[in-house]
């Protein structure tokens, strides 16, 4: 008996043991489905919801599951179920088969993406990250046949420089120049106000603008349009592994509030290994309340000049209180010192100099 016990007892450890290791990779929603079937118009984002806390993690819920090592195999009319295998939830799909000779029933378009791209799809077109110096070296538009100030679509503009006819190329203005708390350069934000093809070549060739999406004007820059500007339907989301201090450089917009599916820009880039499907998490940094001279804490509103001085400095009766949790990002897009992600999940408004961590679902709040 005393052995049969310790067996039990030994069992029990190690399956609580799981149940730890288990949580901190993946946790199911309460009350998820034991199954879906997949409609046109999904994303795996749309359907992870249905079924994890953390929807971002779906490449885990489904990565073990040979049936969809790849995601584009599942299409609207596939059959989701939730199983266990060796106790950790997976699912597995059954292909909806017609009764005809074709067999398969698969969406117009194809398999469904990971998320919806014509969310972030503005943001891929319209703005890059570039050397400020090389920027300004790249032909510019001297101005066009129309006298008005702004060129529009079918417009012919004049650009400096002998461009080779049939080319395209993106009409770029002048944003915003970032930098680091540091003081270092980290590129220079250039967006997109049109596009057009070389229909004659010279010493000042000309561009017919074939669209538009704000004007152009004299002093824009060209600059060849990017393969890469469009981002695969396929990538796959995984916690970020950075350790190095990350921020919110900026909002996509110039604002000063950012919210779900807004857009930001990070400090790291390429260089510092930050990754296409990155995920963090977004906290704001705890204030530091202040100890009075009658042991009273004071609030960061409430200081008066010698106490602001104290909550600067490393003092005994300055105390740093927890980092607030704002919500989760995911990266898009990244250049050489800078990158672009979307707010996949926010509680409260995200801001400029917000921290980015790990993503950590144990944490309070997450």
């Amino acid at each position: 008996m005393d052995t049969l016990m310790k067996r039990l007892l030994l069992l029990a450890s190690l399956m609580l043991g799981c149940t730890f290791v288990f949580a901190d990779t993946l946790t199911l929603k309460s009350g998820h489905p034991e199954s879906y079937v997949v409609k046109k118009g999904d994303t795996l984002w749309d359907i992870s919801t249905f079924f994890l806390k953390d929807p971002w993690r779906w490449p885990t819920l489904w990565g073990a599951n040979p049936q969809v090592a790849n995601p584009h195999l599942i299409y609207p009319g596939d059959k989701l179920t939730l199983v266990f295998i060796d106790g950790v939830p997976r699912l597995v799909v059954k292909p909806h088969l017609s009764k005809s000779p074709a067999g398969r029933i698969s969406a117009k378009n194809g398999a469904i993406p990971a998320v919806d791209l014509s969310l972030i799809q503005p943001y891929l077109l319209q703005n890059r990250v570039v050397d400020a110096q090389w920027f300004e070296a790249q032909p510019m538009i001297m101005g066009g046949e129309s006298p008005s100030k702004y060129h529009v679509v079918s417009d012919i503009v004049y650009v400096q420089g002998e461009l080779t006819v049939g080319d395209k190329f993106g009409v770029y203005a002048q944003g915003r120049e970032f930098s680091n708390t540091e003081g270092e350069a980290l590129g220079l934000e250039v967006v997109l106000t049109a596009s057009g093809r070389v229909v004659e070549s010279g010493a000042v060739s000309k561009i017919e603008l074939l669209s538009s999406l704000r004007e152009t004007r004299a002093g824009n820059r060209i600059l060849p349009i990017e393969d890469d500007s469009l981002m695969s339907a396929y990538f796959m989301p995984r916690a970020a592994e950075l350790t190095a201090v990350t921020t919110v450089l900026a909002s996509g917009k110039d604002i000063r509030e950012m919210g779900k599916l807004d857009v930001v820009y990070l400090d790291r880039g390429d260089i510092d290994g930050v990754e296409t499907g990155h995920v963090f998490s977004i906290f704001k940094e705890g204030d530091v309340v202040v100890i009075d001279g009658d042991g009273i804490p004071v609030q960061p509103n409430d200081r008066n000049r010698y106490e602001k001085m104290l909550a600067n400095v490393s003092a005994d009766n300055a105390v740093q209180m927890p980092d607030l949790y704002r919500g989760k990002l995911m990266v898009f897009k990244v250049f050489e010192k800078v990158s672009l992600g979307i707010i996949l999940k926010n509680e409260r408004p995200v801001r400029v100099a917000d921290k980015l961590t790990i993503p950590d679902s144990l944490i309070a709040g997450e």
